[in-house]
């Protein structure tokens, strides 16, 4: 179950070049623009619909994508970012899943433009919001399911020190079929100083 309660802009996180901030209606156009431009580095990660009916990235407008996931933060059942370098923004990072109870989870998943990639903004994002979470939202697990054949993103995980836990077979239906995901997890208790003290630390 959700948190049962609104969760609260946390404004502007920073780490250096890099920035998160919750999704506005004024980003649905660069972002439209930002996925037009990166098919051919972002379809093979890409969520499909088994069906064959999904509608290709940066075809359509995302104002209808914008307000769902801003409706998921007043249900508090998701937190959409956006990632920032140098203040231009870049790529988005959901936090889905939000579970309270006796649970306190989340999943995260995120994508960013290829000229953003190599740079360490990924890393510094996902840092920036699980240091929220954990701190803030008070959440105990935060999971990233990734493909093994995603280089970068076991690489964003591997410097992070997160757990791994194993694989999940046909888990995610990616670029037209089931693909086996691997499944890594940072737990709260784990986390020490925090995760962007563990990078600064480097």
């Amino acid at each position: 179950m959700p948190l049962g309660r609104a969760i609260d802009d946390p404004g502007l996180l920073t780490e250096g070049r890099v920035g998160v901030r919750i999704i506005r209606w004024s980003d649905a156009d660069r972002l439209r623009q930002l996925l037009a431009d990166n098919r051919s580095w972002l379809e093979r990660w890409e969520a499909t619909h088994p069906s064959g009916r999904s509608v290709v990235p940066g075809s359509v407008s995302m104002r209808p994508t914008v307000r769902v996931l801003r409706r998921q933060l007043r249900a508090g059942s998701g937190m959409p970012f956006v990632v920032l370098l140098d203040g231009e923004l870049v790529g988005q990072l959901s936090v889905s899943e939000i579970s309270g109870g006796a649970l306190q989870s989340c999943q995260i998943g995120y994508w960013v433009s290829q000229h953003a990639a190599g740079q360490g903004v990924t890393t510094t994002a996902v840092a920036l919001v699980i240091d929220f979470l954990f701190a803030s939202l008070g959440l105990h697990r935060v999971e990233i399911c990734i493909r093994p054949e995603n280089g970068p993103s076991l690489r964003v995980v591997e410097k992070l020190g997160f757990r791994h836990e194993g694989r999940r077979p046909s888990y995610i239906h990616i670029d037209g079929a089931w693909r086996d995901h691997e499944c890594f997890v940072a737990l709260r208790e784990e986390a020490g100083a925090g995760y962007v003290a563990r990078l600064r630390a480097d």
